[in-house]
C-alpha cells in the first residue's frame, strides 16, 4: 500500500544509528535499509506509522508519532468503512 507523499511524520538520525538492523526487522513496509553497516530511511512514503521501528530502536535513532497522520486515517477508514479523514488539509 502507498500512502501520501511527504506527510509521515518519521525521523531518522543516521548519527544515532548502530546498524543492529532492528528496526528492518520490525518494519512491515520495508522503510529501512541497510547501506554501509548502518540503517538507511529507503522509503519514507511507505511508513505505516505504526511504531515499531522506534520502540524497537534501544539507540534513540528513531521516532515516529504512532497512530497519527493519512496513513493512520486511510487504516482506520479501512476497519470501519467509513471515509479517510486526517485532517490535513
Amino acid at each position: 500500500m502507498r500512502y501520501l507523499k511527504n506527510i509521515s511524520s518519521i525521523r531518522f538520525d543516521p548519527d544515532k544509528c548502530m546498524g543492529c538492523a532492528r528496526c528492518i526487522e520490525v518494519c512491515p513496509h520495508n522503510v529501512f535499509d541497510i547501506k554501509d553497516k548502518r540503517a538507511v530511511l529507503q522509503d519514507r512514503n511507505a511508513c505505516m506509522e505504526c511504531g515499531a521501528c522506534q520502540r524497537n530502536c534501544s539507540f534513540g535513532a528513531i521516532e515516529v508519532d504512532a497512530g497519527v497522520g493519512c496513513a493512520s486515517a486511510i487504516l482506520r477508514s479501512m476497519r470501519t468503512g467509513g471515509e479517510a479523514s486526517c485532517d490535513c488539509s
